[in-house]
């Protein structure tokens, strides 16, 4: 059995030491590919590095992280598009909006946004949205844009029913689970009952949100056997449905560039 984690941050300095090792023992835990969604231009060359060293298993994203975003966000945009035009990066992402730590470049966050939705757009590649305290922010900016040439997954998902079936009306996106869904009073669990499993894709959001039994330890994406495991459990059916189902949900949205 095979899975997908559509998000996971093996670049960033938790990873220094054992790097390698870590993507090793996901490989070797069954995780068999994994994307590396962007946060700014200073990781770039590390992805870079992870998906030459191991071809067909990472797969880099580029994007301007909301939380990255500043004055000088303009520049870095600049830096995410000339990456994409590389055709080395399979998704625009991370992206969105956060609302929850620091509101100080709010505007510029939904500029930051919107251009890279745009970017996406221009380029035929899937968006990887963050939303945190943003999801009527995010909403107004993606019914602007959204058409057949707009695809993606909503990222670490906490929203309501609503916010699910605004996201599955869009047509295009798929809804990104993590360890959340494991952690006892999130209820994320119940929300996931009522999404059909079409709609979403595995995630771990490494090197944050452990899921149980991890939690509160580095998360890896050898743990999105925990992930996969909970959500069985949820819907009642089996892990290898689960994983046959989300990969193909991940496939869906990425395409050949996972080949």
């Amino acid at each position: 059995m095979n899975l997908i984690d559509t998000h996971t941050h093996l670049f960033v300095t938790e990873f220094d030491k054992d790097r390698y090792e870590v993507i090793n023992n996901a490989f070797n835990a069954g995780v068999s590919k994994m994307i590396l969604p962007g946060i700014n231009s200073s990781y770039i060359n590390v992805q870079l590095q992870m998906t030459e060293a191991f071809p067909g298993i990472c797969f880099p994203a580029a994007g301007l992280h909301p939380s990255d975003v500043n004055k000088d966000f303009e520049e870095e945009l600049r830096i995410v598009e000339n990456n994409i035009e590389t055709g080395k990066f399979i998704a625009v992402g991370e992206i969105g909006i956060d609302l929850y730590w620091d509101q100080t470049f709010k505007e510029e966050q939904k500029i930051a946004f919107e251009k890279q939705v745009m970017l996406a757009k221009k380029y035929q590649l899937p968006v990887i949205i963050h939303v945190r305290d943003s999801f009527s922010e995010i909403f107004k900016i993606t019914d602007k844009h959204n058409d057949e040439n707009l695809t993606g997954i909503f990222h670490s998902f906490t929203g309501t029913k609503e916010d699910t079936e605004k996201i599955i009306n869009y047509g295009g996106f798929k809804i990104g689970i993590n360890g959340i869904v494991t952690f006892k009073n999130s209820g994320l669990d119940k929300i996931v009952k009522k999404i059909d499993l079409k709609h979403i894709v595995l995630e771990t959001d490494s090197p944050y949100l452990s899921p149980v039994p991890k939690r509160g330890k580095r998360n890896e994406s050898a743990n999105l056997i925990y992930i996969a495991e909970k959500i069985a459990e949820i819907k009642e059916i089996s892990l290898e449905e689960v994983a046959e189902i989300t990969n193909q949900n991940a496939l869906n949205v990425f395409g050949n560039n996972l080949f």
